[in-house]
């Protein structure tokens, strides 16, 4: 690793050497006091207002000696250090810190003005609320920290930060609170993070492939928020938050399934409420996953499963249609992921005008036709509004859902008892970070109860979730 010599010229080739693009300037001047000084900053990523305030104007009045504390106090910036390795100068003028070269001196000071552009803070699209904060997190590393400060005001809070990817450098971040989280999972977080070993990480989805246990499996293991009072309430609960540069999604961890049956709402409502919805939205997930599944297993190997009127109704819907059963759900479920990636992909005022010729032309037209039945595009409708009661589980039950209806059109309804109960026994064995996926129900730990699909009163949730091992256990005195 090279150090900066006191060859002010030698070391300005040398930095120029490791950071060759044209947008990286370089300024010269003089000071009054007859030394000879150089600033290296990346044009795009620096603020040259700042720049030229902070910097350039109190060096070209310096009259003192070429020492590192001498120039340093000179400066009128807050953030300013010094580094003697060529690669760490680098580094910083990366990520839009100007380094400052004088002549006779072996070491550069880095001075904090850079400049990233960033959006305003807005409510998150993926999780709005009627009640509660709607502050949500954005792309810059900074502005996610201040959120989360503001809310967690103590001491306890550690932010500990480590640069992951080779040529990205991501700043990432490990929040915890210290006496609240375990220590054994902190470590074991950061541990992993470090080891990784990457090109670049453009959002922090790329780091849950390397912290979960299994991480090809189907079954989601690392938490995710975009809102700083989620991911606040978590830390509290003694859980471990990631935060990394460029990313408005923090990851939490150890992670529970029953996190993403609830919701920040329903702290801010009476748990009556809350317990009604978090029910809701488990019944409408099982009913999506199941209901296409069911509704054709029944025909193809149990007709009795419904009852004489209703059988008589669907008889006669699906007397003229040319697919079997299974065939005629599998077009039906494949035409409205089509119709919902499409109206994603596309312009909103493009997208909205889509799903409704999808949804009524398309749909009442294939039904006039005779190639589908009315009663499997009811089903699928419904089954696909039902997926969104738990949107973040979406990419994981739609595959569910498919998988449901392959195999009750091949095995019918004792192969969905079967795979039931497979994917029932993989989800209790599988755990991360010491603790059990689908905790507090296996295994029971009846006083986390309190807060899973039924929502206690503020003043019973006095201790802290047993299944995340906080060494603090009490949080309400």
């Amino acid at each position: 690793m090279k150090n900066v010599t006191g060859d002010l010229d030698k070391t300005g080739e040398a930095l120029k050497k490791l950071l060759p693009a044209e947008d990286f300037l370089t300024f010269d001047f003089p000071a009054e006091g007859g030394i000879d000084f150089c600033i290296l900053f990346a044009d795009a990523l620096t603020d040259k207002e700042l720049l030229g305030e902070q910097v350039i104007a109190p060096l070209r009045a310096y009259r003192g000696k070429p020492l590192a504390e001498e120039v340093k106090s000179a400066l009128t910036s807050p953030e300013t250090k010094t580094e003697k390795s060529l690669e760490k100068l680098a580094e910083e003028v990366l990520i839009g810190n100007p380094v400052v070269l004088f002549s006779d001196m072996d070491m550069g000071i880095v001075v904090g003005t850079k400049k990233i552009p960033v959006r305003a803070i807005a409510e998150p699209p993926t999780d709005v609320t009627i009640k509660g904060p709607r502050e949500g997190f954005i792309e810059d590393f900074k502005t996610n920290t201040s959120l989360i400060r503001r809310r967690l005001k103590t001491g306890e809070l550690k932010i500990d930060t480590l640069s992951v990817g080779r040529r990205s450098s991501t700043t990432v971040a490990v929040c915890y609170l210290d006496g609240t989280a375990p220590k054994e999972t902190v470590e074991q977080i950061k541990k992993k993070l470090g080891e990784i070993d990457i090109d670049i990480i453009p959002d922090s989805s790329y780091l849950t492939h390397f912290l979960a246990s299994r991480p090809y499996s189907l079954v989601k293991q690392v938490g995710t928020t975009e809102k700083p009072d989620i991911f606040c309430a978590k830390l509290a609960e003694g859980r471990v938050g990631i935060l990394a540069d460029g990313s408005p999604i923090a990851l939490t961890l150890p992670y529970l399934i029953i996190e993403d049956f609830q919701s920040s709402e329903d702290y801010f409502v009476p748990p009556y409420r809350a317990t009604f919805t978090r029910l809701l939205r488990l019944f409408a997930l099982v009913v999506a996953i199941y209901l296409p599944a069911f509704y054709v297993a029944a025909q193809l190997f149990k007709l009795q499963l419904f009852p004489v009127k209703l059988l008589l109704t669907i008889a006669g819907s699906i007397r003229d249609i040319p697919f079997s059963p299974s065939l005629e759900m599998l077009l039906v479920l494949l035409v409205l992921e089509v119709l919902n990636e499409a109206s994603i992909r596309m312009p909103k005022y493009v997208g909205m005008a889509l799903s409704v010729v999808g949804a009524l032309v398309l749909g009442e037209t294939a039904v006039s036709a005779g190639f589908v039945s009315t009663p499997a595009i009811i089903i699928i409708a419904f089954s696909g509004i039902g997926l969104y009661a738990v949107p973040n589980l979406i990419e994981q039950t739609s595959v569910l859902r498919l998988f449901m209806l392959l195999v009750a059109g091949s095995v019918g309804t004792y192969g969905i008892i079967l795979a039931t109960a497979f994917i029932i026994l993989y989800l209790v064995t599988t755990e991360n970070f010491g603790v059990p996926l689908v905790a507090p129900f296996s295994p029971m730990v009846g006083r986390d109860l309190r807060d899973s699909l039924i929502k206690y009163n503020l003043g019973s949730l006095d201790k802290r979730p047993r299944t995340l091992h906080s060494p603090n256990k009490r949080r309400l005195a």
